[in-house]
């Protein structure tokens, strides 16, 4: 699931940016498309009231086994599991039966948030390893998913997929029930850094995935997911994945982080930035060659960790970063709805309980009034992770001019040193003096300064720091 830890910086001096602590923000993808003719998708996130939701996340939590890393909601099958995918014995696990029965009673169960028929343009299976689960199965979650809230005309549906799990059949028959994108889970293209991470799959398995979804008539969009600061990989190492994720011609590549979590395999053998994990600077030089070499091979940088080919966005991971409603299902999955995020339990038994409450009506989720200060947070939070940036006039409407100006002044140190970008109407870069000018005349947003957004790669280094400082300014 969507990881974003943001640490808190205590005291910062007021004129001057504080030492840069450069790390590759932690983003992970949910358990981690438009047309674009720059580096920055065509168009702004939406500054309008939200719309009921339009996109569904199905958390699938099948693996052959646990990566030293994760700690998601996952069911371990075996390392046995799935390498003949089409038939045989992971297509009639019954752990994997029962549990998709349970996530079509949840489905059942879910009433619609809009009674407009809003019909769902994505839809994202993530997991886990969902390409682990038979079509047959994924299928009958689609439909579903129509019956309850209706599909587009031509929505976007993902699915996570590992190399060693699926074969050229079962990827036709996925694309034959309605998958049209593939996040295919490399992480790294060198056997002993696969092998350390406790991966299931091995370079030949990848090379071998790589030629599978390539050939597949009817895929053209796919993803690759690659992990930097991973123990004792090196720079040359990093170099290599990128030169060979290149090579493959995905249209859209994803670049994560390692975070070290607790209860994690890794989080019990290695501690963040001591050897054999790369210190920060050498992480944040992983992140730089990225963004270098991703921008030289034709891939736009429209988010922290997201890079795509013009027109190929994910259209599904726009929804939450432009702090959209979206539906979730499944054992840990969290919704997004009427301004409430809610998780379901992680643990099978507490979902099976929770389905259970959900069918009889006597469960509810205690809702709330929005808070101002939340909202806020999120739209600063989501926004400066995005090429877009934030919309200052949206702000300033949303929350008050007031609270925008204090923003601004905030940042004005690190517009002065280019870690941030003040852009007018247009999206043109200005110079910081009319970003001085704008806040002289108490924020005139739209007559010069209409968007900031973090410069790449040093901007989004530092926004860690700079989210923090906003949050200071938002709720002290």
């Amino acid at each position: 699931m969507l990881r974003l830890a943001f640490p808190l910086v205590s005291h910062l001096p007021p004129r001057k940016p504080p030492p840069i602590r450069q790390r590759p923000p932690p983003a992970r993808r949910y358990a981690a498309s438009a047309a674009t003719t720059s580096s920055t998708p065509s168009s702004p996130p939406p500054s309008h009231p939200p719309l009921p939701p339009s996109s569904a996340y199905v958390h699938l939590p099948f693996c052959r086994k646990r990566c030293h890393y994760c700690d998601f909601p996952i069911v371990a099958l075996g390392s046995s599991s799935g390498t003949t995918p089409s038939r045989g014995e992971a297509a009639d696990d019954p752990r994997i039966v029962d549990y998709v029965r349970l996530l079509l009673r949840e489905v059942a169960a879910t009433r619609p948030v809009s009674e407009d028929g809003v019909p769902l343009e994505t839809v994202f299976f993530g997991g886990g390893t969902p390409s682990l689960v038979p079509p047959r199965l994924v299928a009958a979650v689609l439909d579903a998913l129509r019956g309850r809230f209706g599909l587009s005309a031509c929505p976007e549906v993902s699915i996570e997929m590992d190399p060693g799990t699926f074969d050229a059949a079962r990827l036709r028959e996925l694309v034959g029930v309605g998958v049209n994108r593939v996040s295919l889970g490399v992480q790294a293209f060198q056997e002993d850094l696969l092998r350390a991470c406790g991966r299931a799959h091995g370079v030949k398995e990848v090379h071998e995935a790589v030629g599978i979804v390539t050939a597949c008539e009817g895929l053209q969009n796919w993803s690759m997911d690659l992990i930097s600061s991973l123990p004792n990989q090196t720079e040359e190492m990093w170099e290599e994945s990128l030169r060979c994720t290149v090579d493959a011609r995905p249209t859209h590549i994803s670049v994560y982080d390692l975070q070290i979590e607790q209860g994690t395999k890794f989080g019990q053998m290695y501690t963040p930035g001591v050897f054999p994990l790369p210190s920060d600077t050498e992480s944040a030089n992983f992140y730089k060659i990225a963004s270098k070499r991703l921008s030289e091979a034709g891939y736009n940088h429209y988010e922290i960790s997201s890079y795509c080919k013009s027109g190929y966005e994910c259209k599904h991971n726009l929804t939450y970063w432009q702090n959209r409603p979206f539906y979730a299902f499944g054992l840990g999955s969290a919704s997004y709805i009427n301004g409430v995020r809610y998780s379901r339990p992680r643990r099978m038994k507490e979902y099976a309980e929770w389905v259970q409450e959900l069918e009889d009506g006597t469960w509810s989720h205690k809702s709330r009034s929005s808070d101002m200060k939340d909202m806020a947070l999120d739209v600063v939070m989501l926004s400066l992770r995005t090429a877009w940036g934030l919309d200052l006039q949206s702000f300033s409407k949303s929350f008050g001019k007031s609270l925008a100006l204090s923003l601004c002044n905030t940042f004005k140190p690190f517009v002065e040193s280019g870690l941030v970008i003040a852009m007018d109407m247009e999206r043109q870069a200005l110079p910081h003096i009319d970003f001085e000018l704008d806040l002289q005349n108490e924020g005139d947003f739209g007559s010069r300064v209409a968007f900031i957004r973090l410069s790449d790669p040093d901007g989004f280094l530092l926004s860690n720091e700079l989210i923090s400082l906003a949050f200071g300014i938002i709720s002290p």
